[in-house]
């Protein structure tokens, strides 16, 4: 990391206890001040299972897990297949109350409409985030969110990327357009956005979602041919991926991090590193270089 940048986040960790925090399992969302858990749900690929009843039910117990554990957000999108619908049928039975649903608009269409039969799907009055899914048509499917946001038909408005993707243009609208939330990869090997978006989004005021912690898994699969760090009990963490996650949750800009996941003891597990002792900065560093020394 260069040196500017390195001072620039040493400043925002240090200055971070001022911000109101209700818990040290919470994050504050910048434009409201409304708390929500350093952990999420993702969906993408896990919660795809088609019409197979077994598969379906096993994804209202993560859900239920989530939630019993403390969770609310859970993040779905049109492009994920059957997800909505499953999310869905886990928000009916589990009760719609518990959940901050976040979705996208995915699309180069009529987003409105599209927007109607996802909200249909999770079976829910409003969304309480809609998110413009990897910058597809956003010219035209912004000003749908925004209009909706206006009239209270959804409460936040944010854009997507993953993978890298577009993050010249990801910054450009980040800098001009009116966004409560950004969503982005973010993991110990990708960390292209700790140069510029992620202090872009301390200095707009914006909330921050972190997709594929985990690398869709790949990265835990690789990390574990090796063993932990001997010292990793001192951030209390037992597993590559509680190390993993701890580094992703503990920025200082980032609100909440979302990994997909079908089982409950991997849901748990994830909770639980929110409510565990957080790296400082310059734990962080040392995490990072031991991974990239690996």
């Amino acid at each position: 990391m260069k040196r500017r940048t390195l001072l620039r986040w040493s400043f925002l960790a240090a200055a971070a206890p001022a911000v109101a925090q209700p818990s040290p399992f919470t994050r504050a969302i910048p434009s409201t001040g409304e708390p929500i858990p350093r952990v999420g749900l993702g969906t993408w690929i896990t919660f795809n299972v088609g019409q197979d009843p077994p598969a379906r039910a096993r994804c209202a117990q993560v859900m239920e897990a989530f939630f019993d554990g403390g969770g609310r957000l859970i993040d779905s999108s049109p492009m994920y297949g059957s997800s909505q619908g499953v999310v869905g049928e886990g928000v009916h039975r589990l009760g719609a109350r518990r959940v901050f649903a976040a979705d996208k608009v995915w699309t180069g269409g009529d987003g409105a409409a599209q927007i109607e039969k996802s909200r249909a799907q999770w079976q829910i009055t409003r969304f309480d985030l809609l998110q413009v899914h990897n910058l597809l048509a956003w010219e035209k499917q912004l000003p749908v969110l925004l209009q909706m946001k206006q009239r209270g038909q959804v409460r936040y408005v944010g854009i997507t990327t993953s993978e890298g993707r577009r993050h010249a243009e990801f910054e450009r609208i980040m800098r001009t357009q009116r966004l409560d939330f950004v969503q982005f990869t973010y993991n110990l090997v990708d960390r292209e956005v700790e140069e510029r978006l992620l202090p872009l989004a301390a200095e707009r005021g914006l909330a921050v979602l972190i997709n594929r912690p985990f690398q869709e898994g790949d990265l835990l699969r690789k990390l574990q041919r090796h063993p932990l760090p001997a010292w990793a009990p001192e951030i209390e963490c037992g597993s590559w991926a509680q190390f993993a996650l701890k580094f992703v949750i503990s920025h200082p800009a980032v609100t909440c991090a979302i990994p997909a996941t079908r089982r409950v003891e991997h849901v748990r597990e994830n909770l639980g590193v929110a409510r565990s002792r957080m790296p400082d900065e310059a734990m962080r560093r040392r995490m990072a270089a031991y991974v990239s020394g690996l």
